[in-house]
């Protein structure tokens, strides 16, 4: 049994201390979701119509132009080196995620889905929910032992893959599980 707070504390330490965290406005929630990777998931979807999956191998600032579609405050997060898994349009992106290494904690290994966007023109087809489900699928077949969602505001979306809150928390702190 994971002990939640203390996974957190340790993967964010100072977290509540950031200043574009103490800025949130206070009504705005946010969660923690986690997704135990031993148990059998699904094989990688290889299409959702038009759009196939892959790992990007571009040009940062080209990269960055379309996650800046998406959220405003993303690009800086996205670096050279960074894998990033996308769902592809022919050769446009039109859904991106980082695939992410989030070290050992209690025993296990974490990896998880970040800054997981679609752009506009491709929204509701399923695109977005298909290229996390891959990544959760890939970070399995590394060895992971847990997916981690961290800072997700649509807890519903990732839950219908398996994923489940283990912490909320606004601007002031947690407000538990």
């Amino acid at each position: 049994m994971l002990d939640t707070i203390a996974l957190f504390n340790e993967m964010h330490p100072g977290f509540f201390e950031k200043e574009h965290i103490r800025n949130i406005p206070g009504d705005r929630v946010y969660e923690e979701m986690v997704l135990d990777l031993r148990a059998a998931r699904p094989a990688l979807v290889e299409r959702v119509g038009d759009i196939r999956f892959g790992t990007w191998s571009g040009d940062i600032d080209a990269l960055r132009a379309i996650v800046r579609r998406v959220e405003d405050g993303w690009p800086p997060i996205f670096k050279p080196g960074d894998e990033v898994y996308c769902g592809f349009d022919g050769d446009r992106i039109a859904s991106f995620c980082l695939v992410e290494d989030m070290g050992a904690h209690q025993g296990a290994k974490f990896g998880g889905p970040g800054c997981v966007g679609t752009l506009p023109e491709y929204r509701r087809r399923g695109i977005g929910l298909r290229m996390v489900e891959n990544v959760t699928r890939i970070l399995q077949d590394r060895g992971y032992d847990y997916s981690y969602i961290h800072y997700t505001g649509v807890a519903p979306w990732y839950a219908k893959l398996g994923y489940r809150t283990i912490l909320r928390w606004n601007a002031k702190g947690l407000l538990g599980e």
